[in-house]
């Protein structure tokens, strides 16, 4: 120990010593001044060590000893094992006709005890698993039925009377200890449910489980009942008036409840939340694993803080059954007044029962709700629909019934504007339209049929006194624009009914099936909502669609009719027809609309087993109106080119530019009033319609006539088509484009006798009549005009 000096010891760090050698250093060596003494206690310090040195030494010799004696030992016996099955191996094979069969025995005896290994282990993991189940069961049995209140007539009889502390603490205790037996017996069937598939194990333990939770749950929510009337819920639903002469706020338990009674109220709601978890979690295992249906969870807390309340409100609702606006006030009334107490007592409750996508708010509107469409079930609506079936009843009992669903949709939007401030991650829109009091209809299909008949007859009698005004079918002047004859570009980005030209009554009848479609928004049923708006919307659009067909048809058209007010009515209901498609589409491309078209789509494919598929909501509804507007355009453009044709019949005889002049005069006028009343779209398809047909009508009279063209015929032929051209460019810069015929014919006859005799005697093909510009012209179309010219 010369020279050892503890200043230049290296020491590890303080923080990777393990606790007890930290804890051994500071016994003995409690200041630096110890460390550096060489005292008696420092001897004996290192004498200690040394020894512990020299133990451990000896203790890792004899562990290495007794590894390497084990190692050889196994050795050994491996290589027996293998010096045995090598001389059985050899034993088989030497015997002559025996070996192989005895061979050939012995493994199928091997996989025999393999299989029997398996079924012994299969068994005994069953043995094991069943006395498990078994004895937490048993646990659970003893626990529920041992305080005697399962049987009859005696368990809700101790309920009458206020509970004390100590009572709900020791009921509270066993509730508790048999909610924790039953999720020790759920943890085990669900890990069994990964592995086997013991059903009949599952379903005996189901079975029993499911017998204590009947007497459970009816315990629990009895003794949170009576702790509620304790602290005086529910309470009076009607205030008097206050001095200003308004009500006063409902009072509201929940804020009055201090010390013992909030402690009580929250040991018992924490219960209830438990319960109600376990519960949920047994359902959603058989719904998944045995088929069973999947149930409706609410939160049960709610449930029994409205159920009283429920009882209270019908009392008036009876009274107020020719007055159900009074219903939906008190309704209203009461759900936001008492929103602070759930909102501040009731959700930090179940975040502490850890009651995840449950939201207090929420709860309590919807349950709110549950009271109100329940009463309308019940009570109002079977009432209305047998006042229904009689004739003499009927008017009045639209009237009542519209009332009802508009009072049901403000008070939608009421309720789900208390909600406005809720998080939208766990409780998204599509979920809180299940809010509603429309859910009446959901599950009486025979009631929302009814409704939508309702709804029809009154669109359909707007749309009716609507028709009646005298400018229904009028436009906005500053809207119907003069062509420019300086106009060469024009957007057809058509979007409000302005720019569309569409008639007032366009607008009116989208208002009118806006409206059907708003009041249904809220029907929770997705499937329920596109039956509603199949029976109302698409059937009043239909009828709409007559009304447009009916316009024209009275239009009559005739060719002589020049003025232009046949084309004024055609114009409105072409225009109404694109502005409504125009608006269908928008609403198909809707969110709410693509649910409802998907949700068809997967009905359609259960009830008809076949891949039947709609892109668009309104797609029958659009096609029909696409198709009126296009038959009328098509009416429109003969009905020009009947004209045309007639006022030019001197022309195709005689060559009377005049003629011709006066037929493009009266082109033009007719061009113009279109242009005027027709939207751009439309226009467009129209005046290339017409010079398609004038392209064609020209040229076949050309080919088709007697006529010969000298040099000043062929001139007078091309200033005419100049003029014709003319007529077009207001609505293009190079209307000659849309008369290739006639550019052709016209190249043709400004052709010298040698290109004709060239292209008379040249090969007959398509790529030769190109060299010479032409294009559209089949060959004996171009040899029947060449043989028409004079040189």
């Amino acid at each position: 120990m010369e020279g050892w000096d503890p200043q230049n010891l290296i020491l590890p760090e303080v923080g990777k010593l393990c606790r007890s050698q930290s804890e051994y250093l500071d016994q003995h060596f409690k200041t630096q001044k110890d460390a550096c003494s060489s005292s008696t206690s420092s001897s004996c310090l290192l004498s200690e060590w040394t020894k512990h040195c020299s133990d451990y030494d000896n203790r890792l010799l004899h562990l290495r000893t007794t590894l390497m004696d084990r190692t050889l030992s196994w050795i050994s016996s491996s290589f027996r094992a293998k010096a045995s099955l090598s001389n059985l191996d050899l034993t088989l094979s030497a015997s002559s006709q025996y070996g192989t069969a005895l061979k050939r025995l012995l493994g199928e005896e091997l996989r025999l005890l393999a299989l029997q290994l398996h079924r012994i282990h299969f068994i005994r993991q069953y043995v094991e698993t069943a006395l498990r189940l078994e004895a937490l069961v048993g646990d659970l049995e003893d626990v529920v039925f041992s305080s005697g209140n399962h049987r009859p007539g005696n368990m809700f009889a101790k309920f009458s009377t206020l509970l004390t502390s100590q009572d709900f603490g020791v009921k509270e205790e066993r509730l508790l200890k048999a909610i924790k037996a039953m999720n020790d017996v759920e943890e085990i069937i669900v890990n069994v449910e990964k592995s086997q598939q013991w059903h009949h194990l599952l379903k005996s333990v189901d079975h029993r489980v499911d017998k204590t939770l009947a007497i459970l749950r009816p315990e629990a929510l009895a003794e949170h009942r009576a702790l509620l009337a304790s602290f005086g819920w529910p309470p009076k639903l009607l205030a008097s008036k206050v001095e200003s002469g308004g009500l006063s706020k409902l009072l509201n338990p929940l804020l009055l409840m201090h010390g013992n009674e909030k402690k009580s109220y929250a040991q018992s709601f924490h219960v209830l939340c438990a319960l109600q978890q376990l519960h949920s979690r047994r359902e959603a295992r058989k719904f998944k694993t045995l088929g069973q249906k999947e149930c409706e969870i609410r939160l049960w807390a709610i449930d029994e803080l409205v159920t009283p309340l429920a009882v209270r409100m019908e009392y008036h609702f009876v009274k107020w059954a020719e007055q159900p606006e009074f219903m939906f006030a008190l309704v209203y009334r009461v759900t936001r007044d008492f929103m602070e107490g759930v909102s501040d007592i009731l959700q930090p409750l179940i975040d502490a029962a850890r009651l995840t996508s449950y939201s207090a708010n929420e709860a309590w509107v919807s349950a709110m709700v549950h009271i109100l469409s329940g009463f309308l079930t019940k009570n109002v609506f079977p009432a209305l629909a047998e006042r229904y079936k009689e004739k003499d009843m009927k008017l009045e009992v639209i009237s009542l019934w519209l009332h009802l669903v508009d009072l049901i949709v403000a008070f939608d939007k009421q309720m789900q504007s208390l909600l406005r401030y809720e998080t939208c991650l766990l409780f998204p829109d599509a979920q809180r339209r299940g809010i509603s009091v429309l859910i009446v209809f959901c599950d009486r299909p025979d009631w929302l049929k009814i409704w939508a008949k309702m709804e029809l007859k009154d669109g359909w009698k707007k749309l009716k006194a609507v028709l009646k005004d005298a400018k229904a079918w009028q436009i906005d002047d500053k809207h119907r624009v003069d062509f420019d004859v300086s106009t060469i570009c024009e957007t057809f980005l058509l979007s409000s009914r302005e720019a569309h030209k569409a008639p007032f009554v366009a607008e009116s009848a989208l208002k009118i099936a806006q409206e059907m479609i708003d009041r249904c928004q809220t029907l929770p049923d997705i499937l329920s909502r596109a039956k509603f708006v199949r029976s109302t919307v698409a059937r009043f659009f239909w009828y709409f669609s007559n009304v447009l067909l009916l316009h024209c048809r009275n239009a009559e058209l005739p060719p002589q009719e020049l003025d232009g007010s046949a084309f004024v009515r055609a114009c409105e209901s072409i225009n109404a027809a694109r502005y409504v498609e125009s608006k269908l589409q928008e609403w198909s491309d809707d969110a709410s609309f693509l649910e409802m078209t998907i949700a068809e789509n997967n009905s359609n494919m259960q009830e008809q087993h076949q891949g039947f598929y709609d892109d668009c909501f309104f797609e029958e509804e659009i096609k029909c109106l696409a198709e009126l507007e296009t038959n009328w355009l098509m009416e429109i453009v003969a009905v020009l080119l009947r004209q045309f044709e007639n006022l030019t019949l001197e022309y195709n005889h005689t060559e009377d530019s005049n003629a011709f002049i006066e037929a493009l005069q009266s082109l033009k006028n007719q061009l113009h009033v279109l242009k005027k009343n027709l939207n751009g779209k439309d226009f467009l398809d129209l005046w290339r319609s017409v010079a398609d047909g004038l392209d064609h009508f020209i040229c076949g009279s050309i080919l088709g006539g007697d006529v010969k063209f000298s040099k000043k015929q062929s001139n007078e032929f091309g200033t005419d088509m100049q003029a014709l051209f003319l007529v077009f460019q207001p609505f293009c810069a190079r209307p000659e484009a849309f008369f290739p015929c006639i550019r052709d014919i016209l190249k043709l006859l400004a052709m010298s006798g040698e290109e004709v005799k060239h292209l008379l005697v040249g090969k007959k093909s398509e790529k030769y009549m190109q060299s010479y510009g032409i294009s559209h012209l089949r060959f004996d179309q171009v040899e029947k005009t060449l043989r028409k010219l004079k040189f």
